[in-house]
């Protein structure tokens, strides 16, 4: 620990544009970085000190970083590219490698290390690519605390668990892991609110429909880690390096809502667990525990097909969830078993009824070519996304990222991966999605793109947004409709027709 200035800096990378081009402007959420809150609140627990540069909420390039670190002169900067949900960590790294490089260049002799679930994936080639002096191979609070101790000379290098470092002669190490935390309420509370720019974060506009002015003040909390399931598309585990899922107590979870609610005033809430709606006891206990307290709030969460059943939706809709997120993935019954995605048809339309009677509205998330997928398979997904009508749809291109099984796959048989980081963002101008055993990336992502349009200018899905949430959602949505992303692949495939 300093007893003569400031320990720690952490660093939430920003570069929307790059991620999202103009739909970044108003349309996506701008939600608190979890990772540097569940770091720094570790970290301060143990006596050390430290500040958050939100530069994705502040807008501020890398100049602008490097310039306020060098004014804050830490012990040490963490750069923590974890995202917002487990591929946008890949999609951050060009943001966080210009901030690195723009840091190294300002301020030289700050070490840096850098943290994220595409750096546990590729610890060694993020050591060797980017501006840093160290990387993190795990979920980054015990590297950081005894990489802070390690500078202060009170344990060497090697005894840094978790630490990817460079030797006396110039090559990498990767030291032993850190074991995972399992007291989550104690270890990785997260409570330093205080540090951030909470007059900043926004919800995404499709959880406000009806009610767009309420998309702030808005906040994101977590209740568990990890995930049980081996979806082959997904690098959620990454960090973990194995298939944990640790809950943390609903009282903790209550209890940062209360102090979100009575501090802040905030009401709409991201839950950002992978899976949220899988434990009924975890989260029947949840929802009680916020019917109690009655807040009128607006939460969305993530759940499957298979773990919502349908005697929790009334206690759900009770405690202030107005909408779940589903993972259809596919409309091919064959491309989601070979995805370990094993969901009947008939069993996604009924629960999405059973979620829509119960007032909650839905989320279908659907991914085109997967490893099975031709044409009429992803028009088979299409189709059905457009029986379900769900108040929202997310539409992707499958993508290797690095830590996922498919990103195995790829390596393994050569399939063309994209060529920097910003590739791997769904929306950016350079995305590359997967070829599959049928079709080129340019033909995928064309679909998705056209599929996109095809789904919000339907009349069917307009006329069911028109009565659910008003005259005003429709026009918004039909403005959001007309922003057509520009796309390398696809440019460059109609030039050569």
């Amino acid at each position: 620990m300093s007893d003569h200035g400031l320990d720690l800096v952490l660093v939430n990378p920003g570069g929307r544009e790059r991620i999202y081009q103009d739909l970044g402007n108003e349309l996506t959420a701008v939600e608190p970085p979890l990772w540097c809150r569940l770091i720094g609140g570790y970290a301060r627990d143990r006596g050390f000190s430290l500040r958050i540069i939100d530069s994705e909420a502040e807008n501020w390039g890398p100049a602008s970083v490097a310039a306020r670190i060098r004014e804050l002169s830490p012990r040490l900067v963490a750069m923590v590219v974890f995202g917002h949900q487990p591929s946008a960590s890949t999609q951050q790294m060009v943001a966080a490698g210009e901030a690195c490089r723009a840091l190294k260049e300002e301020c030289p002799d700050i070490p840096v290390v850098i943290v994220g679930g595409h750096v546990s994936a590729l610890p060694e080639r993020t050591l060797e690519e980017e501006a840093v002096d160290f990387a993190c191979k795990g979920e980054g609070p015990v590297t950081v605390v005894q990489l802070l101790e390690s500078l202060a000379g009170a344990r060497p290098l090697a005894e840094v668990e978790g630490l990817v470092w460079r030797d006396e002669d110039g090559k990498p190490r990767i030291n032993r892991p850190a074991a995972l935390i399992q007291d989550l309420q104690k270890d990785l509370h997260g409570d330093v609110w205080d540090l951030l720019p909470m007059d900043r974060y926004r919800a995404h506009n499709w959880q406000c429909f009806g009610d767009l002015a309420s998309r702030k003040p808005y906040a994101s909390i977590y209740t568990s880690l990890g995930c049980p399931y081996k979806c082959t598309f997904c690098c959620i585990n990454a960090p973990f390096d194995v298939n944990r899922y640790r809950m943390r107590s609903p009282e903790g979870v209550v209890a940062e809502i209360d102090l979100l609610y009575k501090t802040y005033g905030v009401r709409t809430y991201k839950i950002i667990d992978e899976m949220f709606v899988l434990n009924e006891r975890h989260v029947g206990a949840i929802c009680d525990l916020l019917i109690e307290r009655d807040y009128d709030l607006n939460i969305w969460a993530y759940a499957r097909v298979d773990t919502v059943k349908p005697h929790m939706l009334d206690r759900l809709r009770r405690a202030g969830f107005r909408w779940l997120a589903l993972g259809i993935e596919s409309g091919s019954r064959h491309v989601r078993d070979g995805a370990q995605k094993s969901l009947k048809g008939d069993d996604i339309v009924s629960i999405v009824r059973e979620i829509q009677k119960a007032g909650i509205s839905v989320i279908g998330n659907y991914i085109f070519g997967l490893p099975d997928d031709d044409h009429a398979s992803m028009r088979e997904t299409l189709d059905l996304a457009k029986e379900l009508n769900c108040e929202f749809a997310n539409f992707y291109s499958a993508m290797a990222y690095p830590g996922s099984a498919l990103y195995a796959t790829a390596l393994a048989r050569g399939w063309p991966l994209p060529e920097s980081w910003s590739g791997y963002s769904q929306h950016s101008w350079d995305c590359t999605p997967l070829p599959t055993e049928a079709l080129p990336a340019a033909e995928v992502l064309k679909f998705r793109d056209d599929a996109f349009h095809e789904y919000f200018a339907n009349s069917r899905y307009l006329d069911m947004v028109t009565q659910r949430f008003g005259w005003d959602t429709r026009r918004h949505i039909e403005e959001m409709a007309r922003t057509r992303l520009k796309r390398r692949l696809v440019e460059e495939m109609v030039a050569a027709q």
